[in-house]
């Protein structure tokens, strides 16, 4: 195991393979032998490209050799930052073959989280775009380069130049005898981005075994099979678009995964009629602009067979309307990228499929509902949900003083949600216990926001809570305590966005107060904040009607 990576207990790790969810199986292996069962079926499908399984093989061999060359070696970190096209599941795969470790950012993140993320993992290589949708990915790279001194190689999609490698330079035949044997399948195969509600994002450790096992049981419990066609609007570096069963699970089956350059209806939807696709997945403000977009019946989707929702609450009447309007069955899935992963199974009662969140895909999914002292309460009663299992992690990467509280002393990682179960042991989701707002998919520590207020002189105390939102579910609400003269909130807005902070994290709404409420014990009550807000958006609404 990587240092600084806890990992499983051993008697825990023998039951998980006698179980057979550990199989001894690595991500580059998975590649090679769905190579060889199905070298001319299409993989994937993006852009200008459409790979068949021998032709992805070939090209993530070459970058193997490439990356190899380039001296990143097995346990180096590489951070990765692509939209949703070929090149990503091509260095992706290169990295988990030669054994090197991708750290997967969002296209959304700018200077504060990749600089981060290269500093804290003391990232050897950052893999980029050029540009794309109007941002200078080229020119953030530079920046990161010349502030991080571990930070030896940028590799761009696109030409080189500038201090940067273009990708292509990379594709080389492998030499004889090729690079050094490739992962063990109990080592860490990448470092995913927690959505957790500390200051800075933590990141995942995920285990070729562990990872493989989800990636399995999702595949089959969404009935994968070669013909499935796997639309991916969301970013893939996504833990839902990439594993539930996502682009990993497509591959597992042999089925051919299409990468959607925006996850707007008017990309999507005219995609699915020309691939033919199966299975796609959306969070749910996105899922409301596609039922309105599909119900103009503007583009044949008869051959859609599952449309899955997740990342946030997905409300009943909204689910209600996808089989109607589809014309297919909604899978709900409610995960966390440190493992827990649930589904509605497609031949559920309606029923369970609208009011429920799923089930574990586990029998070895261990779950607990407690509340704040730790007892676990009354069956059916919301409480706080606490899990362990074959594919949920026992710790993050080099945070010894966050797992602490992050896990129980019995290895039950503690996520933060609210849920109550029912008497068949599906999952509803009531909310969230975490300091977190889940901007319609996108999770928002407000700490991490906190902090960059605190930055700006004339901000004496910062707070940011979530407030109701009809399309993305929850906004960030900040609540600023001024010092001196207050500033305008345009004014704290703009000052956060450049101090290089993704775009979705910037606070929707900035609200000045002389103090902040408290709790019994001095700490500022969030909980009177959001009632606050959420308050005055209510006069709000009434008043204008």
């Amino acid at each position: 195991m990587l240092d600084g990576c806890p990992g499983w207990p051993e008697e825990f790790a023998a039951r998980y393979r006698t179980a057979g969810y550990w199989r001894g199986e690595t991500f580059g292996e998975l590649l090679r032998d769905r190579a060889r069962r199905h070298a001319d079926r299409v993989a994937v499908v993006g852009g200008p490209h459409r790979l068949t399984y021998r032709e992805l093989d070939r090209r993530v061999d070459q970058l193997v050799a490439g990356f190899h060359a380039l001296g990143i070696r097995p346990t180096d970190r590489v951070v990765v930052q692509l939209p949703n096209v070929v090149e990503y599941v091509e260095v992706v795969f290169a990295l988990f073959r030669l054994g090197a470790l991708p750290v997967f950012a969002l296209p959304a993140h700018r200077r504060s989280e990749i600089g981060y993320f290269c500093s804290f993992t003391e990232a050897a290589a950052y893999v980029v775009a050029d540009r794309h949708g109007g941002f200078d990915y080229r020119g953030l790279a530079a920046q990161v380069r010349a502030e991080v001194p571990t930070l030896r190689h940028v590799v761009v999609v696109g030409p080189g130049g500038d201090g940067a490698i273009g990708l292509d330079e990379l594709r080389v035949d492998p030499a004889p005898g090729g690079p050094p044997p490739g992962p063990a399948a109990s080592d860490v195969a990448f470092l995913q981005l927690s959505g957790g509600s500390t200051g800075v994002p933590k990141l995942i450790p995920r285990t070729h075994d562990d990872y493989l096992y989800s990636v399995r049981a999702s595949a089959e419990i969404c009935q994968l099979t070669p013909d499935s066609v796997y639309l991916c609007v969301l970013p893939v570096a996504h833990n839902f678009p990439m594993s539930s069963p996502g682009v990993l699970g497509t591959f597992h089956a042999g089925g051919r995964v299409v990468l959607a350059e925006a996850p707007s209806p008017d990309v999507g939807l005219p995609l699915i009629e020309r691939e033919r696709v199966t299975i796609t997945a959306v969070v749910p403000p996105l899922a409301l602009v596609w039922l309105a977009a599909a119900e103009r019946g503007e583009h044949d989707l008869s051959s859609l067979r599952v449309f899955q929702v997740g990342g946030a609450k997905f409300s009943e009447q909204a689910a209600r309307r996808v089989r109607p309007i589809l014309g297919c069955t909604l899978q709900q899935v409610f995960g966390m990228a440190e493992g827990l992963v649930n589904y509605t199974r497609l031949d559920d009662p309606e029923e369970v499929i609208v009011t429920t969140q799923g089930r574990p895909i586990s029998p070895d999914d261990e779950i607990r509902v407690v509340d704040q002292t730790g007892a676990e309460v009354a069956p059916g009663q919301p409480g706080l949900l606490l899990t362990r299992g074959p594919y949920t992690i026992r710790g993050y990467y080099r945070a010894a003083e966050h797992d602490a509280r992050a896990f129980t002393p019995d290895g039950f990682y503690r996520t933060g949600d609210v849920v109550r179960v029912t008497g068949d042991g599906y999952l509803v989701v009531v909310g969230r216990d975490k300091d977190q707002i889940n901007r319609g998919g996108d999770k928002v520590a407000a700490e991490e926001v906190e902090n960059h207020l605190l930055a700006h002189p004339a901000v004496h105390d910062a707070a940011v809570v979530s407030m109701p939102d009809a399309f993305l579910g929850e906004r960030s609400c900040a609540f600023v305590v001024p010092r001196g003269t207050p500033p305008s909130a345009a004014e704290l807005r703009a000052f956060v966005r450049q101090r290089g902070l993704a775009a979705y994290k910037v606070p929707d709404r900035v609200e000045f107060v002389s103090a902040f409420p408290q709790t019994g014990v001095g700490k500022v009550s969030k909980k009177e904040l959001r009632q606050a807000i959420a308050d005055q958006l209510s006069s709000t609404v009434d008043n204008s009607g």
